[in-house]
């Protein structure tokens, strides 16, 4: 049985869920989040909490169920308090400027890096070397942090690039002289 796929997901006040055959809608003080799961789960809201359970203990059902689960908090959580994800600039000269809607990358390029956020995405500039992207689709905020980090990855060894805060970057050492 699935540890993650058994745990019921409590719903917190202020958001509610709606299901239509296998298509799921939460709606909640932060937006509404709509997603069609696979028809075999069984998908059940109580008053405050909703639990999924799989029909049979074959491969494809052990793999959704929890898959299923996780998904459902995810979306329970974005439209309730939402998701971010903080990058940082490691480089001499290496900044961020906000213009309009999008933010401007100065990174040592030949030209500053335009970046204009999809609907649904927030980028916030809090100073000149960091980057918070926020929004209430956990896999929209990972993937848009992920594209911006991939403009400039942090290299070994002296660890200029975009970092995630919470990323540990291995140092190498260089060459070594005689």
């Amino acid at each position: 049985m699935s540890r993650v796929g058994k745990k019921p997901i409590v719903v917190p006040a202020g958001v509610t869920l709606t299901l239509n055959g296998s298509e799921l809608t939460v709606k909640g003080p932060k937006g509404t989040l709509v997603r069609k799961f696979h028809p075999d789960m069984k998908i059940n809201i109580n008053d405050n909490e909703v639990i999924v359970e799989r029909p049979s203990d074959n491969k494809l059902h052990r793999s959704l169920h929890g898959t299923t689960r996780a998904l459902i908090a995810n979306m329970v959580t974005g439209v309730s308090e939402g998701f971010s994800r903080t990058l940082e600039l490691v480089g001499v000269g290496y900044r961020a400027a906000k213009s309009g809607k999008g933010v401007t990358l100065s990174l040592g390029f030949s030209h500053p890096v335009e970046i204009t956020p999809e609907e649904g995405i927030e980028i916030e500039v809090p100073n000149q070397t960091t980057l918070v992207v926020k929004g209430i689709d956990k896999e929209r905020v990972g993937q848009v942090a992920a594209e911006i980090r991939s403009i400039r990855k942090p290299e070994p060894y002296k660890g200029k690039g975009i970092k995630y805060s919470d990323e540990v970057v291995r140092r190498k050492e260089g060459k070594k002289g005689k």
